[in-house]
């Protein structure tokens, strides 16, 4: 279990990123991160991994996260963490080595799914082909929390859709996703649950069968949630429309 209890996170001269975060991750979950740009999303992420300092507490299994059980997660972000020099063929001897649990079938499996090269420096692919490269180094490692953080900018939607159909076959019941996107609609039938943030902080947090009882999609509980005007843009438009008007 990942357990977050009262995270907070504030950056030099800047308002608070994160106000006071909690919520638990348990095995076998595939949890959407929503929010809008600057919510605290990618903070978030990094703050469970160790990259940025916080107050309040992170625990895996009741241990705090540290050197010794780090490797149980992975993290596909699209600022990337490859190394540009690397083939994807010397990535996976790379990972191999440092990670006992590397899934080498899986990432055979997702390298010919996306139809990536195997001897190409990582510098050299397209960026679209580069996140996939992250996405496939991630799920390969044999983590049990997976974080991926907007993992498919620059990729066509034939190419999502498809990938979370694959990524629903390959999980192993106890893997955990945690997946920050904009792209609601388009994962709202693979998540189980949803997390939203605003501001830093927790604003929702609902089950996918939660939401299913109550007859709503999950678009139109994140629209409820942040109270989400449908009439901003006719006004908006009205705005503009009454200024070129005026003589």
């Amino acid at each position: 279990m990942l357990t977050l209890q009262d995270v907070q996170k504030t950056y030099h001269f800047s308002a608070p990123a994160l106000q006071g975060v909690s919520f638990s991750l348990g095995p076998g979950e595939i949890v959407g991160l929503f929010g809008e740009n600057g919510a605290g999303k990618t903070t978030l992420m990094k703050c469970i991994l160790g990259l940025l300092s916080y107050n309040g507490t992170v625990t895996l299994d009741g241990e705090p996260v540290t050197r010794k059980n780090i490797e149980r997660f992975s993290y596909a972000t699209c600022e990337h963490s490859f190394f540009p020099r690397l083939t994807p063929e010397a990535h996976r001897e790379f990972y191999a080595a440092h990670f006992p649990k590397f899934r080498h079938k899986r990432f055979d499996a997702l390298m010919d799914f996306f139809e990536l090269p195997l001897r190409r420096e990582a510098g050299r692919l397209s960026t679209g082909q580069q996140n996939q490269l992250e996405v496939v180094l991630a799920l390969s490692q044999g983590a049990d929390y997976i974080l991926m953080d907007e993992p498919f900018a620059g990729n066509d939607v034939f190419n999502r859709e498809d990938f979370y159909k694959v990524l629903l076959g390959i999980l192993e019941p106890e893997e955990t996703v945690l997946l920050s996107t904009h792209l609601i609609e388009e994962v709202e039938r693979f998540v189980s649950r949803a997390v939203l943030l605003r501001k830093g902080k927790v604003v929702g947090d609902r089950t996918a069968a939660a939401l299913e009882e109550e007859g709503k999609t999950l678009m139109e509980y994140v629209k409820e949630t942040y109270h989400y005007r449908a009439d901003r843009v006719l006004r908006a438009l009205d705005r503009l429309s009454g200024e070129e008007e005026k003589p």
